[in-house]
């Protein structure tokens, strides 16, 4: 019977093996290997039959080919692979909560100018932002037809890729989209030039055209006076942190840390200074540093502060109405913040994915009735929040009364509790009515054993 050895190891350690076995398999390969070079054309890339449910499919197809190695469409195994399948759109990804050690889902929402909710759908928990966009789109037109419509997305959202096409499209598709501060420094000369327009109080843009675009430039002088305000009050911090360091005797790794640990707390203020480390013969011993405000990227900085560039290809150059539009980018974060934080969305212990579609859809109708609630709440009780109307109407509460009667049987009763008088104030407001007192109850079972035959 043929064998083999393999000798392996320091000690040249000999392991016996059977090739027999192997024989009919090594034959095939050296078979289809010598097709292969024998042919002009090269070989097809043969995917994994798994490749075709697996969301990385086109990613380690890229990868293979750009390597040239095709072990990197076999490195899962089968129980990797069922246990990452059965995890649903439950996935480990970008998670804003800083909370990467847990799994999760991306839900991608779409609502009107108004508020109202329009669709929403949910993803695996590794979605990037940025590809989301193009099947919204479609679905949007299918579901609605081709219609005026303008899209308000946060800058990571789209790709350059999908405004060309959103700009090629016929009819165009219009967009506003946040754009990178580090943007401006390409555009501040030619902003420079324009002239201010006041959109509302307080707040003034410049508008320019550019590349088929319109760049809107805002300035809002309540966001300028935040914004210098934290950076004053980090900045300051930081200061006094260095100053106090500067009075240690430390190790140059202890310094390292420490200082590390100072660029953690205050990353924008640590960029505004510039410190230098002096240089030892000893490692060992203790090391100083030296620290300065770096005055010209202050002077950029407060040039930016408050203000933020937007892109869009519409046609509008009213800037009052620009500017409402950028506003529903605001709207849109709103949104989520009432999911996360009124309405509770997470977390979500569900483990099936029905359940977690469903622990979402209930969410999303009480979102609907929540945004309903706040368009009421603008036009009949103007300076009321839909969450402080909702703590108001806790005060009402359900109640179940149980009366025993003379003959066994026992009445049921379902009141609510009177409202006080400043929550019928508000009912007025609102135009709503509460309805009556539901009718009482009695039970049957002792009644039917009571009744003569």
């Amino acid at each position: 019977m043929p064998a083999g050895k393999i000798i392996h190891g320091d000690d040249h350690a000999v392991l016996k093996v059977k090739t027999s076995s192997l024989l009919s398999e090594v034959r095939t390969l050296i078979e289809k290997t010598t097709a292969l070079l024998s042919s002009a054309m090269p070989p097809d890339l043969i995917l994994n039959r798994h490749c075709a449910e697996c969301e990385f499919q086109t990613r380690c197809h890229q990868k293979s080919v750009e390597k040239d190695d095709l072990s990197l469409l076999a490195l899962m195994t089968e129980k990797e692979r069922r246990k990452s399948h059965s995890k649903g759109k439950r996935r480990h990804g970008y998670s804003r909560d800083h909370r990467p050690d847990c799994v999760q889902v991306v839900i991608a929402l779409v609502v009107t100018p108004e508020g109202f909710p329009l669709a929403y759908e949910v993803l695996a928990g590794n979605t990037a932002d940025s590809s989301t966009l193009k099947g919204f789109l479609e679905r949007i037109e299918r579901q609605y037809g081709k219609a005026r419509r303008v899209w308000c997305m946060d800058r990571g959202v789209p790709t350059e890729e999908v405004l060309a096409q959103m700009r090629g499209s016929d009819p165009p598709v219009h967009y506003l989209v946040g754009t990178p501060k580090g943007r401006l420094t390409r555009l501040e000369e030619a902003l420079l030039e324009k002239p201010w327009h006041i959109a509302r109080p307080e707040v003034q843009v410049k508008l320019l055209a550019q590349d088929g675009e319109l760049y809107v430039f805002a300035e809002s002088r309540d966001r300028v006076a935040k914004e210098r305000s934290m950076r004053r009050r980090l900045l300051k911090w930081l200061w006094q942190r260095l100053k106090k360091l500067s009075t240690m005797k430390l190790t140059r790794d202890a310094l390292l840390m420490k200082l590390g640990a100072a660029q953690t707390k205050a990353p924008a203020a640590w960029r505004l200074i510039e410190v230098e480390l002096t240089a030892h013969e000893v490692p060992a011993r203790s090391t100083s540093f030296t620290y300065r405000l770096d005055r010209d990227k202050l002077r950029q900085v407060r040039r930016r502060e408050g203000r933020y560039p937007l892109r869009t290809n519409f046609t509008e150059s009213d800037p009052a109405k620009l500017w409402q539009f950028s506003l529903q980018l605001v709207q849109v974060e709103a949104t989520f913040r009432t999911l996360q934080g009124d309405l509770a969305i997470r977390p979500i212990f569900h483990q099936e994915q029905s359940r977690i579609e469903a622990h979402i859809f209930i969410a999303f109708l009480a979102y609907c009735v929540h945004v309903t609630l706040g368009r009421q709440l603008k036009a009949l009780a103007p300076g009321l929040t839909p969450r402080a109307v909702l703590e108001k109407f806790a005060a009402v509460q359900m109640i179940d009364v149980y009366v025993p009667t003379t003959d066994g049987r026992e009445l049921s009763l379902t009141r609510y509790t009177q409202p006080e008088p400043e929550l019928k104030l508000l009912l007025d407001k609102l135009r709503l009515t509460l309805p009556a007192q539901a009718p009482p109850k009695i039970t049957t079972a002792e009644l039917a054993r009571a009744t003569p035959m």
